[in-house]
């Protein structure tokens, strides 16, 4: 996950709000429900501490999605009566609506609410062209369409000179409209940056498509195995985009895997637990950094100063350093803080762990390093 887009809410020190709020029954609460979850959601921030003026912003927020189409949930950051950002969610915060009032925003959970949700570019494909679908978390929207030649694209069963030399006009025209439904769709998958391309169609047109496009776009080709009719086609899609997000996170979870094994001088090319980690945050060494949201470091307090780099395990480490100023911050959203800072991005370990005793970093913070 690139975690640029978190930068305002390390500009001005805390403490914040977040508030993750489930939007999935939207359609079935009433317009009382939501003004008492608005309620309930300023009452929980200020019995944790929250002065009014955010509270007030913050319960504003909540009262104003009343109005909104999202279907899973946003997530809103609040600090010094203001909401600084505000995401969507790419599936329903678990348990339902949480609030939080900490030194730093709680940003953790969006790793797994709106973190890896691969962007898929359907392509109904035909004989004559192809519509373009763009589909994504927060719905699906038309991407276009192509159309070839549409004379002759059918076969006959003769088998006389001119019908082959027919056919033979055909399997053209066939290569011919391939050939232009993967240029547009290439183009198409440039301009929207989609993740996955799913083709939707007989396997003949999937397969003359698919070869036609630019080997940049290789892996990321999903064929549909049901039609454009099916039922079923939402739940080839939804089962492209789960495997692109497990594959992404067991690539990354096998890289942290080999790259913590020392080389010949003992030195690893990753590191995990909270105080190697508060070690590499402080160097500015982080690569990518590998979270399991079930981990019991993820919640450890550590200390942090005004600054990302400025954090250390115990609270006389920064004076240490020269840092005058200090608060305790949940481990998980002070390495996150520093991630943001450095430009590195952040992973979700989940999608890659279908068995609970698989190997992952220990105590669930882990990272890849810049340098040795």
């Amino acid at each position: 996950m690139d975690l640029a887009f978190l930068h305002p809410l390390y500009e001005d020190s805390g403490p914040w709000a977040s508030a993750y709020v489930d939007l999935s029954r939207h359609a079935e609460d009433t317009a009382h429900a939501r003004e008492l979850t608005a309620q309930a959601v300023a009452r929980e921030l200020a019995g944790q501490g929250a002065d009014e003026a955010t509270c007030r912003a913050v319960r504003d927020a909540v009262d104003d999605l009343r109005h909104s189409s999202d279907p899973h949930g946003r997530a809103l950051f609040a600090h010094a009566g203001e909401v600084v950002l505000d995401p969507p969610l790419a599936r329903a915060p678990q348990g339902g609506t949480t609030a939080h009032w900490a030194p730093l925003p709680h940003v953790a959970p969006l790793l797994e609410l709106a973190g890896e949700d691969p962007v898929c570019l359907v392509a109904y494909v035909d004989r004559t062209g192809a519509r373009f679908e763009l589909r994504s978390a927060l719905g699906e929207r038309d991407a276009g369409s192509v159309t070839g030649r549409t004379h002759p694209v059918h076969r006959t069963s003769s088998a006389d000179w001119s019908e082959r030399h027919f056919q033979l006009k055909v399997e053209n025209t066939w290569e011919h409209n391939a050939a232009e439904v993967a240029d547009a769709l290439a183009a198409c998958q440039e301009e929207t940056g989609a993740d996955l391309l799913i083709l939707v169609g007989e396997d003949r047109e999937q397969r003359a498509v698919g070869e036609r496009l630019p080997q940049r776009l290789q892996d990321r080709v999903v064929r549909a195995p049901h039609g454009a009719g099916s039922r079923l086609l939402d739940e080839d899609v939804q089962n492209a985009r789960a495997e692109h997000v497990r594959q992404r996170a067991q690539q990354d979870l096998d890289r942290f895997l080999a790259a913590r094994a020392p080389d010949d001088e003992g030195r690893a090319a990753a590191v995990e637990g909270v105080p190697a980690l508060v070690g590499a945050a402080r160097e500015h060494r982080i690569d990518e950094l590998l979270i399991n949201p079930e981990g019991p470091d993820n919640h450890r307090d550590v200390w942090i100063g005004e600054d990302p780099d400025q954090l250390a395990v115990r609270r006389t480490e920064l004076a240490t350093l020269g840092e005058q100023n200090s608060w305790s911050a949940r481990a998980d959203d002070a390495l996150l803080r520093s991630a943001v800072a450095t430009g590195a991005p952040a992973i979700s370990v989940t999608p890659a762990l279908p068995d609970p005793s698989a190997d992952t970093p220990s105590g669930g913070l882990g990272a890849l390093l810049r340098w040795r």
